[in-house]
């Protein structure tokens, strides 16, 4: 599934910067320079929690996909849900932008998204008002 490699890649760049701000800490030695020394070795400090963050929020999201049941299918829009509208094709999962699926173009989105509330709750044949553009959902999967 394209949002679980993407998920993936994101923790995997995420967990590549924490080692090589780790890497950095460790390799720090002691300089003359006193001050400049402790305001990189805080400055490097800094990066890595907020590197831990960005870490926290991808493992939220692979919770998140996790308790997607794709094979289940349901005519309320919900997470997992598959939409065409006259406008676009949506997916309901995270916020991970535009992905090809079998030559047709999605948005994935959270449920979370103005589009996104929106969309939930709503069924086949439903119009949308967004942004002052009115769609249609054609289908829901």
């Amino acid at each position: 599934m394209k949002c679980v490699n993407f998920v993936e890649d994101r923790y995997s760049k995420i967990q590549n910067q924490i080692n090589g701000i780790q890497e950095s800490l460790t390799s720090e030695t002691k300089s003359s320079a006193g001050d400049k020394h402790e305001t990189g070795r805080a400055m490097l400090q800094l990066e890595r929690e907020k590197a831990g963050q960005q870490l926290a929020e991808v493992e939220k999201l692979k919770e998140a996909l996790s308790k997607i049941d794709v094979d289940k299918t349901s005519e309320i829009i919900g997470m997992g849900s598959v939409i065409t509208t006259s406008s676009a094709n949506y997916f309901i999962a995270i916020s991970a932008g535009q992905m090809t699926v079998n030559s047709q173009s999605f948005f994935v989105i959270s449920p979370n998204t103005p589009i996104g509330l929106l969309l939930m709750g709503k069924k086949f044949g439903d119009a949308i008002v967004f942004r002052d553009h009115t769609f249609v959902i054609e289908s829901v999967g």
